[in-house]
């Protein structure tokens, strides 16, 4: 029983990358992620993502749905909701399911909304067929 227990609670887990730490790579994981730090890289997660007010993300992030407060550019695929609260700054390539912009984003990226969003390395396979 116990180590039933402990598989439930890791599904049900959210990292956490808190103020002051900069993660430099690639980083994958199954659970959802709070970003109050900084990320240079490609985040993926099947889970939802949030960045904080503080928080920032220069890369590649892949995820089921994110809450954006902090900075973010680069390449966005979300395959479900992206919440962009009023103080996000948003630059660069945004693909997308569905969208909400709080009045006082900033929102400078050019933005393909699809259904049954595919991950950046799936698009890019079929661009080469």
């Amino acid at each position: 029983m116990k180590n039933s227990k402990n598989q439930t609670d890791t599904g049900n887990s959210q990292n956490r990358i808190g103020h002051g730490t900069v993660i430099q790579g690639d980083v994958t994981s199954d659970s959802g992620f709070r970003i109050d730090g900084e990320i240079k890289g490609t985040l993926k997660s099947p889970s939802k993502v949030v960045i904080g007010k503080d928080g920032k993300i220069e890369g590649t992030l892949e995820c089921q749905s994110a809450d954006i407060e902090g900075t973010f550019k680069g390449n966005l695929v979300v395959s479900g909701l992206l919440t962009l609260k009023s103080t996000a700054v948003i630059e660069g390539d945004v693909v997308i399911d569905k969208l909400a912009v709080e009045p006082g984003a900033t929102f400078n990226a050019s933005c393909t909304m699809q259904s049954n969003v595919k991950s950046i390395r799936d698009r890019n396979a079929g661009k080469s067929a």
